[in-house]
């Protein structure tokens, strides 16, 4: 006699009607259309969506299926949308069923290593506790391991998590983000952790055209426009700002953006003669964006990043 479950299982699978039904078409398109460039990102996204719905396919016909090791490598310069993106990811990994909540926790080294004896358990295992049933956001992980400190607490939380990643893979899902050169010096310190990652992404910094782009949709959702004079100071102050240091692509694009708008509030006070419409209040013009120090060589020092911000 059959097993009934296993009279049950089908014995074909439509994956196109899979990926309706999932959502994961919907993440894939918000992707798209709100993320400007990452191309190669974006076609890895789109091979671990088709990955996971395949397995998910066998595990359905019952077909030899076991957890996938989901665990992912985010590396590149600052402002290339890592945070962004491992939000979508923990909300494709939450609608596929591989997590159960679906929701994100950044944390940084601060989060998770203590400053005494005793303290870094604790506080790596209650933010474990926050993240578990989605995904874990590391930013700049590699900061987490420091050879040349010999009272450095942050190897208790590497093994804490190692230990995490290896025993709840089904609940917890781990995103470590930073700087390729030196995420792969702290895997090569670790390897543990390169043994647990399944998937490495490079984000690619964006062009000088899609960061022209970027600024354009970012000033437009904080209600303001460039005048043609405003945007091509602004494409020139792009090229400018690429050549300095430290420079965090959409991330600086943010900050200067930010310095713009008080300039262009300080200008509008100094020169208005009279009442402002809301097209005057609302435009970014050429002197805001000129001011700038980087015209005349100098630099512009972006804000310390925020956690979540990369």
């Amino acid at each position: 006699m059959n097993d009934q479950n296993d009279i049950e299982k089908p014995t074909t699978v439509d994956l196109a009607a899979a990926f309706e039904e999932s959502g994961v078409r919907d993440i894939l398109q918000e992707l798209d259309e709100t993320m400007i460039g990452l191309a190669p990102v974006k076609q890895r996204i789109r091979e671990t969506a088709a990955l996971l719905l395949v397995d998910r396919a066998r595990q359905q016909m019952g077909l030899s299926s076991e957890t996938p090791t989901l665990h992912m490598s985010f590396t590149g310069n600052p402002g290339t949308g890592k945070t962004t993106v491992a939000l979508k990811m923990a909300d494709l990994l939450h609608r596929l069923g591989y997590v159960r909540k679906g929701h994100l926790v950044t944390v940084t080294r601060d989060d998770l290593v203590g400053q005494y004896i005793g303290h870094t358990a604790p506080k790596t295992k209650e933010v474990l506790k926050k993240a578990m049933g989605g995904v874990l956001f590391i930013d700049e992980a590699y900061y987490l391991y420091r050879p040349e400190n010999e009272r450095d607490y942050g190897q208790e939380a590497i093994e804490i998590l190692l230990q995490v990643m290896e025993n709840n893979r089904d609940d917890l899902v781990v995103i470590m983000a930073g700087y390729a050169d030196r995420m792969d010096r702290f895997f090569n310190a670790n390897p543990g952790f390169r043994s647990r990652m399944a998937h490495h992404i490079e984000f690619p910094d964006y062009t000088d055209a899609e960061l022209d782009q970027i600024a354009a949709v970012m000033l437009n959702g904080l209600g303001y426009r460039f005048d043609q004079g405003g945007e091509k100071a602004m494409a020139e102050y792009i090229r400018l700002r690429r050549a300095q240091p430290h420079f965090a692509n959409a991330r600086s694009v943010r900050n200067a953006l930010d310095r713009a708008r008080l300039r262009q509030a300080n200008r509008l006070f100094n020169e208005a003669k009279g009442p402002l419409d809301a097209r005057a209040l609302s435009t970014i013009s050429e002197p805001d964006i000129r001011m700038s120090r980087v015209f005349q060589g100098g630099l512009d020092v972006d804000r310390k990043p925020v956690a979540g911000a990369a």
